[in-house]
């Protein structure tokens, strides 16, 4: 009763503070790109510093963005994608990069329509948005989130940001027809992310790409009905806001 009380107070805390936002034209897009720049250029060093300050890679052009903004500030936080893969010739990242690291055979991505499988990818927060003591780690940038386990205490320490960008994610896949989803994350993560009812399955061993990364996979039933009571508030609150400005991107692009 303790850890779903301080989980409502999480949701109604984000709620408060930060709004998820669907990235719908091409400045929010922009938008996104200049977060990723910041965090996957300037920060970690995994890509080249690009002249313009925005950084893009070949799998955008297949993908819908989301953004988390603080209120307050008015200033996005983070970002995160999900890619799709509207025929044979658009193959995920996972798929270009890391298939040979999915050992489970009956979730392998082959075995799905093109038009049912995304990926989550390209997740990233910014270094202003990670002061708490629990967040001043390397991994944090991407969504990890220290290996430790949680007491009722800590429970509020939990990053609601990145929380908040894979439901945000999970809301985008679900009501654009996606029913499988994968993503390359760090085990601590996954681990993690099953304390508030995201249980993601994992597909293989961990592999070097961007740190050590292993492949997962999740479905809207598995995500749907596993979320702790408190969490699914939360939920149920951003995709009210997501689904507003789904509709949307296609009237933007």
């Amino acid at each position: 009763m303790k850890v779903n009380h301080d989980a409502k107070n999480i949701a109604e805390h984000f709620t408060q503070f930060l709004a998820p936002e669907v990235a719908t034209t091409s400045a929010l897009r922009d938008e996104v790109f200049k977060i990723r720049h910041n965090v996957y250029c300037e920060e970690l060093a995994f890509e080249q510093i690009k002249e313009e300050g925005k950084e893009k890679d070949e799998f955008d052009d297949q993908s819908i963005f989301s953004m988390i903004k603080h209120k307050p500030s008015d200033i996005y936080t983070s970002c995160v994608r999900v890619v799709q893969s509207r025929n044979e010739d658009e193959l995920l990242p996972l798929e270009k990069y890391c298939l040979d690291s999915i050992q489970n055979k009956e979730l392998h991505p082959s075995n799905f329509a093109r038009s049912e499988i995304c990926e989550i990818s390209r997740l990233a927060v910014k270094a202003d948005f990670r002061r708490r003591a629990s967040d001043k780690f390397k991994g944090s940038a991407t969504g990890a989130i220290s290996e430790s386990t949680y007491s009722e205490t800590e429970l509020r320490c939990f990053p609601f940001i990145a929380i908040g960008l894979y439901m945000a994610a999970a809301t985008m896949a679900i009501n654009t027809g996606m029913n499988h989803v994968y993503v390359m994350m760090e085990p601590r993560l996954a681990r993690s992310m099953k304390f508030v009812g995201i249980k993601f399955i994992q597909l293989g061993e961990a592999i070097e790409y961007h740190g050590l990364r292993a492949p997962y996979y999740i479905n809207p039933n598995i995500f749907l009905e596993n979320l702790t009571p408190g969490f699914s508030a939360l939920y149920l609150s951003i995709r009210e806001d997501i689904c507003k400005q789904l509709p949307k991107i296609n009237k933007n692009s």
